[in-house]
């Protein structure tokens, strides 16, 4: 086994098993240390908590549950962050494809080729020069603006742990000045309103799609955190009354073992003081 895994598991000593086990012994033989009780718990069995801070929250998020896998906060701001690229590829590309084709139409008029095919071939090349071109530049700053703007109001709905028209406001704010922050101040205050006029309506369209769900996206996080903790506690407390009994076996267990071990050593002691009453 690879020494990094030895770290993640949990370290269980041999005098500490045997101290567990060994119960306290008769009065001829030396006490040993005593071990532990019944009631003492292992340090790998925690009781769930549920995560009732701000900062725990956002601190969830980064963390992959039993499968493997990332909140569906994260993965949302993934996939946003995405479908920004894919549409600002689009929006720039196929404009800038049009109007580079027909000005490469215009501007070669007095150019002779070698045939019609030779002449169209030429003007899509230039076409998907210009797609991939503006494409490029119109799509990482909308996947730049949209991955902010998801990211700040998700934040904030998850400190705040409610959705509100206030966390897309924030979010605008924050996105839009901090894009125009090479500007300068004026840049950025510029900006900042922007943002908070254009994240009135988004916000505002985002809970009305939530709210014709039956349910926003917090609720169903909050009800499905919850129903999450009480089976995990469930769980917790199942172990720990498996722990309890299987503690409490192997102390009778080990009870009974030396209880046979010192009868069979009085039946020697009596078997032998009798054997030496008959020789003599």
């Amino acid at each position: 086994m690879p020494r990094f895994f030895c770290f993640l598991l949990p370290r269980v000593h041999a005098a500490d098993v045997a101290a567990a086990q060994t119960p306290p012994s008769s009065s001829s033989s030396t006490s040993p240390a005593p071990g532990p009780t019944s009631s003492t718990l292992p340090s790998n069995i925690g009781k769930p908590e549920l995560p009732d801070t701000g900062w725990e929250r956002i601190r969830d998020l980064f963390d992959r549950d039993e499968t493997m896998q990332y909140p569906e906060e994260l993965t949302n701001i993934m996939k946003n962050c995405f479908v920004g690229a894919v549409a600002g590829f689009l929006y720039g590309g196929l404009p800038a494809a049009r109007f580079a084709r027909q000005r490469y139409i215009q501007v070669s008029q007095a150019e002779v080729y070698r045939g019609r095919v030779d002449a169209v071939r030429s003007s899509h090349h230039a076409a998907i020069r210009g797609f991939l071109r503006y494409g490029w530049r119109w799509s990482w700053r909308v996947s730049l603006i949209v991955t902010l703007f998801s990211s700040v109001s998700t934040g904030l709905s998850v400190y705040r742990d409610k959705d509100v028209l206030s966390n897309y406001v924030a979010a605008g704010v924050v996105t839009v000045g901090l894009y125009r922050l090479n500007l300068g101040l004026r840049g950025l205050v510029a900006g900042s309103v922007i943002g908070a006029v254009l994240g009135v309506p988004t916000g505002a369209l985002i809970l009305g799609l939530q709210r014709l769900m039956g349910e926003t996206f917090r609720e169903r996080r909050r009800r499905e955190r919850r129903e999450l903790y009480e089976l995990k506690l469930k769980e917790w407390s199942a172990r720990l009354h498996m722990t309890d009994e299987l503690i409490t076996s192997l102390d009778v267990g080990s009870q009974l073992e030396e209880t046979s071990k010192d009868m069979q050593r009085i039946q020697e002691l009596l078997g032998s003081n009798n054997s030496e009453e008959s020789n003599n």
